[in-house]
C-alpha cells in the first residue's frame, strides 16, 4: 500500500501505439512505466500490446506469437517490480482467441482475465476475432512457460496491516452492461476496479462514459480506474479518444484530455495519476449497512484471490487535499451547491410552517451575525414561497453587554430592508437584575471584580455604573461563563415567549458545543442545523449576489465579512462605545475552517485523528497559514470538545439534513455522552 493511512496510487496510461507492432508497443509501455516509479497500480488500455485495431490480423500466428513474447518481455523488463501492471493482450486458448488483460507483478504474470462481453454491433466487430470469456473456462493456462491463473473472478490482493487492497479487472464493454461484473466483484470485496478499454470517440459519448465510470464507483463504493486507447490507433473507420479517468465513491478524482475536448490532440504517450483512499472506501461500505446485503447475488463459485506486492512509502500524496471539504472550489459548482442548500432549507421550513395553522408567528433572534442572517433569509424566502406576508416574521434584536455598533447597525438595517416585523429589546437591565439575584444567592461577583451591593433595592448598582465598572476590568480578566450564560438564556426566554422560534445555530457550533445549553442551543425548528460554518458565509454571499442588489446586498456582504463573535463579553474601551469586539470566537475555540475539516474527516469519514492530522498537514486552501503544532493543538481541542459536548447534541430541535452529514441523534450521529476520548487522542501521541 502506498502509505499507512490507506492511500494507493493509481496511474492510467494512454501509450502511443504502432498498429500490429507488439515490440514497438512494449518499448513504449516500458518507457511510460519508467516515468511512474511511485505508482502502485498502472492500467494500460485494452489490447495495448497488439493495438486494438488489428482486425483480421488477430488471426495471424506471427502477431499472436509476438504478443506473447512481448508480454513476457514486459514482465521481465518492468523497471519497478513492486507494481501491479495491467495490460491488454490477445491470447490463444485451445480453439479460441480471447481478448485478455494480463496482470504483472514482481517480474511475473500473476493472472489473466478474458473479456466477457464481446460487442458486435454498430461499429464493433469483435466476435469475428474473439470468443467470450465464460465461467466454464480452465482455472489456469500455460503462458510464457508457466501456469497462470485464468478467469473472470480473479481478485489481486495486497495486505498492509488491517487494510487490504483488492483489485478487480473488467474489460471495456462490461461497464456499459446492465449488470457489470465489477458490481459483483465489489460485493466480494474488490475496492479498486480497473477497466482497460478501447472506446471510439463520437459526439456526446465522453459525457456518458464519464457518468458510467463515476456512477459505477459510487454504486460499488470503490475506486474505478478507466483508460482507453488513443488516436494513434488506426483511424480507417474510427478515432479513439485516449480518455483516462479515475473516480472514487461517486466522485471523479482526475481525468485526462481526450480527442475533441477543445484541447490540442495528444499523439504522444501520457498518463494520469491519483491517490485513492482504501480506508475511506471501507469505512463507507461498513457505514452503508445495506451494502453487504448484496452478497445474496454472488455466484456460487467464489472469487479467487491472488497475492501481489507493493512498495511502501509514507510522506507524500499525489493530489492536493482540499482544506474546505464542505465548500466546492469551483465557482459554478459552489453557486449550484448554495442554491441547493438554500432550497432544502426553504422547503423544510415551508412544511413546518404549514403545520402551525392559519396565522403563524415566526420568531427569530437577529444578532447581525452570519448564522441568524442566514436563518432570516430562509424565513423570508419561505414566507414568499407560501404567500405569507413578511410581517409573519418577528425579528428580534437584543443588544447586550458585548453587542457592537457594527453588528447592531447591520441587524437593524437587515430587518428594515427585508420588511419583517422588527423589534429591539435591550437585555442589559434584565441581565443586571439577575446578576444581583445571583449575588444575593451565592455571592456572585462578575469577573471576580465587581461587588454588587444588594443591601437594599435602592443601593443596587445602576446599569450606567455597572457598564462603567465593566470597562475598567483588565482585558486579561474578561472571562466569566455565568456572565455570558445569563445573557444567552435571557434572549432565548424572550424569544420562546413570543412565538414559534427559529433556531440559528450551525452544525460546526453543535459539533464543538459552542452554544449555551437551553439558550441558543434550543428552538422550535432549526434550518441551519446541518450547515457547517464554512458554508454559512458562502450561502449569505450567494443570496446577496443572486437575489438582491443595492443597500440590502451591501448589508449582507458586510455581515459576511464580519468577524465571528458571540458578543457576550463587554468591549474593552472605557469611553462607553461598543467598539472594538473583545471576544473573537476563533481566537477562543479555534479557526472554523480547521474545525470543519476535522469534523468532516472524523464524523463523516471515520478517520483516525492521526490520519486527519496527516491530511491537514497536506491540505491546501486555508485562508491563513498554520504550523503543524497549531493544527495538532486545535485538533486536540476539537476532539475533546466533540466528546465533552455530546450531551448537547442529544437534545436538539428538528431541522433538515442538507449535506452528507448531520449531527442529529435521530439521524446520522448517535454516541454516548459519557464516552472517553482517550483512544482518539492516543493516535496523535504516536505521530
Amino acid at each position: 500500500m502506498h502509505n499507512q493511512f490507506g492511500f494507493v496510487r493509481i496511474s492510467c496510461a494512454v501509450p502511443r501505439v504502432t498498429v500490429a507492432d507488439p515490440a514497438a508497443n512494449t518499448i513504449e509501455m516500458l518507457s511510460v512505466l519508467q516515468g511512474l516509479p511511485d505508482s502502485d497500480v498502472v492500467v494500460f488500455p485494452e489490447l495495448a500490446i497488439s493495438s486494438y485495431t488489428c482486425g483480421r490480423l488477430f488471426h495471424q500466428q506471427a502477431l499472436l506469437d509476438e504478443c506473447e513474447s512481448q508480454l513476457a518481455k514486459l514482465a521481465e523488463s518492468a523497471p519497478h517490480k513492486q507494481q501491479l501492471i495491467l495490460v491488454g493482450v490477445p491470447l490463444r486458448l485451445d480453439n479460441a482467441l480471447y481478448n485478455c488483460v494480463a496482470a504483472i507483478n514482481n517480474g511475473e504474470i500473476i493472472g489473466v482475465c478474458p473479456k466477457q462481453f464481446i460487442p458486435n454491433y454498430n461499429e464493433f466487430y469483435e466476435s469475428r476475432y474473439f470468443a467470450s470469456g465464460t465461467d466454464d473456462l480452465p482455472e489456469s493456462i500455460l503462458l510464457c512457460g508457466k501456469q497462470v491463473p485464468f478467469g473472470t473472478q480473479l481478485l489481486y490482493s495486497h495486505i498492509c496491516g488491517r487494510d487490504e487492497v483488492l483489485v478487480y479487472v473488467e474489460i471495456c464493454e462490461a461497464v456499459w452492461m446492465p449488470v457489470s461484473p465489477s458490481s459483483l466483484a465489489a460485493v466480494a470485496g474488490a475496492n479498486i476496479l480497473c477497466n482497460p478499454s478501447a472506446s471510439p470517440e463520437t459526439v456526446g459519448k465522453a459525457e456518458y462514459r464519464r457518468n458510467l465510470v463515476t456512477g459505477q464507483s459510487g454504486r460499488c463504493i470503490a475506486a474505478y480506474a478507466y483508460t482507453s486507447c488513443g488516436p494513434t490507433e488506426s483511424t480507417a473507420d474510427l478515432v479513439f479518444g485516449g480518455h483516462a479517468m479515475v473516480a472514487q465513491g461517486g466522485h471523479l478524482l482526475t481525468e485526462s484530455s481526450r480527442v475533441g475536448d477543445n484541447n490540442e490532440t495528444r499523439r504522444d504517450s501520457y498518463s494520469i495519476t491519483t491517490d485513492v483512499d482504501i480506508q475511506r472506501l471501507q469505512t463507507e461500505r461498513r457505514t452503508t449497512t445495506s451494502y453487504i446485503d448484496n452478497r445474496r447475488y454472488l455466484p456460487e463459485q467464489p472469487f479467487r484471490k491472488i497475492a501481489f506486492e507493493l512498495q511502501h512509502t509514507t510522506n507524500d500524496l499525489a493530489d492536493r487535499v482540499d482544506a474546505m471539504p464542505f465548500v466546492p472550489g469551483n465557482s459554478e459548482l459552489l453557486a449550484s451547491r448554495c442554491a441547493e442548500v438554500f432550497g432544502i432549507q426553504t422547503a423544510s421550513l415551508a412544511k413546518r410552517i404549514e403545520c402551525l395553522g392559519n396565522s403563524p408567528t415566526l420568531v427569530i433572534g437577529v444578532s447581525g451575525g452570519l448564522d441568524s442572517t442566514l436563518a432570516l433569509l430562509v424565513a423570508t424566502r419561505t414566507c414568499d414561497l407560501l404567500g405569507l406576508p413578511r410581517s409573519t416574521i418577528q425579528a428580534i434584536t437584543m443588544p447586550g453587554f458585548g453587542t457592537t455598533d457594527h453588528t447592531l447597525g447591520n441587524a437593524r438595517d437587515l430587518m428594515r430592508l427585508l420588511g419583517v416585523k422588527a423589534v429591539e429589546m435591550d437585555i442589559r437591565e434584565a441581565a443586571l437584575l439577575e446578576f444581583h439575584e445571583l449575588s444575593s444567592a451565592n455571592g456572585y461577583r462578575p469577573f471576580n471584580h465587581i461587588d454588587l451591593d444588594n443591601s437594599s433595592p435602592a443601593k443596587r448598582m445602576s446599569l450606567e455604573d455597572f457598564t462603567r465598572a465593566l470597562a475598567e476590568i483588565p482585558e486579561g480578566d474578561l472571562s466569566d461563563l455565568v456572565f455570558e450564560n445569563v445573557q444567552a438564556r435571557r434572549r432565548t426566554e424572550l424569544l420562546m415567549n413570543m412565538g414559534f422560534v427559529l433556531g440559528t445555530g450551525d452544525m460546526s457550533e453543535m459539533w464543538l458545543g459552542w452554544c449555551t445549553y437551553n439558550a441558543d442551543h434550543q428552538s422550535m425548528y432549526n434550518v441551519n442545523c446541518s450547515v457547517p460554518k464554512t458554508m454559512v458565509r458562502f450561502l449569505v454571499e450567494y443570496v446577496a449576489e443572486h437575489q438582491f442588489d443595492g443597500e440590502i446586498r451591501d448589508t449582507l456582504l458586510s455581515i459576511a465579512n464580519t468577524e465571528i463573535s458571540p458578543e457576550l463579553l463587554p468591549p474593552t474601551r472605557a469611553d462607553g462605545s461598543l467598539e472594538p469586539v473583545s471576544q473573537s470566537t476563533e481566537d477562543t475555540v479555534g479557526p472554523y475552517e480547521l474545525h470543519d475539516f476535522f469534523m468532516f474527516n472524523i464524523a463523516r469519514l471515520g478517520f483516525s485523528p492521526a490520519k486527519v492530522l496527516f491530511l491537514a498537514r497536506h491540505a491546501e486552501g486555508w485562508s491563513g497559514s498554520y504550523t503543524e503544532d497549531e493544527i495538532e493543538h486545535w485538533l486536540r481541542i476539537n476532539l475533546k470538545r466533540a466528546f465533552l459536548q455530546q450531551y448537547k447534541r442529544d437534545d436538539v430541535p428538528n431541522g433538515p439534513k442538507v449535506g452528507s452529514l448531520s449531527l442529529s441523534p435521530r439521524g446520522d450521529w448517535r454516541m454516548p455522552s459519557d464516552a472517553s476520548v482517550a483512544a482518539w487522542l492516543a493516535t496523535l501521541d504516536d505521530t
